[in-house]
């Protein structure tokens, strides 16, 4: 069982309307909220675009060099979903997402768009628009790979590891985090932790000291990472 199907697809047998991620970008005064089933489309949309563009299967080795944003958490649950390692090591991965800034360094680019749109004109030479791309494929994931829990899942930790590691640190309150998603720990910590307790997330990125309070009352938050934060 893959990772996205032992701590995210539990959650879409409740009420897949409910919010699960609101993203918040102080930097650009964007604020953007996404459902179990949103969510869910884009990691179904993700995992069929990489097992039919890119061959995904278990094991196969998948960069990701992103920071923690709604998009990424899409990346992240599609490439479990087909079973990928998910890895910032680019040597022998199947594909390399990363951000226009960063764009030599992958061959798919994620615009990072608050509201999911495209990047504006072509993408770098010898990449892909991943948004573009994904979102000519289907909203279901049907290919149900069998993932062993001896698959390596990320950063080299397998998906049992993984699995493991996200319910000790389940979160089942609403949560406001700054953390970045570094691998594993951050991700494991700052996202899985999250979708394994039922909970529901506030991502913060490049948070305004000044605005922190106010957001974790406006989004009713009770606990904040990193803690003491």
């Amino acid at each position: 069982m893959s990772v996205t199907e032992a701590l995210f697809r539990p959650l879409l047998a409740g009420d897949r309307s409910r919010p699960l991620i609101t993203h918040y970008d102080d930097a650009a005064g964007t604020r953007v909220e996404l459902s179990v089933a949103t969510l869910a489309n884009w990691a179904a949309k993700t995992a069929n675009w990489l097992t039919e563009e890119f061959d995904v299967e278990p094991g196969t080795d998948v960069a990701v060099l992103l920071p923690a944003h709604w998009q990424t958490a899409g990346i992240l649950l599609g490439a479990w979903w087909c079973g990928a390692h998910v890895t910032t090591d680019t040597t022998s991965a199947a594909v390399v997402l990363t951000t226009v800034d960063n764009a030599s360094s992958g061959n798919a680019v994620v615009s990072l768009d608050p509201m999911g749109m495209g990047l504006r004109g072509d993408p770098p030479a010898g990449t892909l628009d991943y948004i573009a791309e994904s979102r000519l494929f289907g909203d279901d994931y049907l290919v149900l790979s069998d993932v062993p829990g001896s698959t390596p899942a990320l950063a080299g930790l397998t998906v049992d590891d993984v699995v493991k590691s996200a319910r000790a640190q389940a979160r089942p309150e609403r949560v406001l985090s700054t953390l970045d998603w570094t691998f594993p720990e951050g991700v494991v910590s700052g996202l899985l932790a999250v979708l394994a307790g039922g909970g529901s997330l506030v991502q913060v990125s490049n948070p305004d000291a000044a605005k922190l309070q106010a957001h974790q009352d406006t989004e009713r938050a009770t606990q904040v990472l990193p803690q003491g934060g």
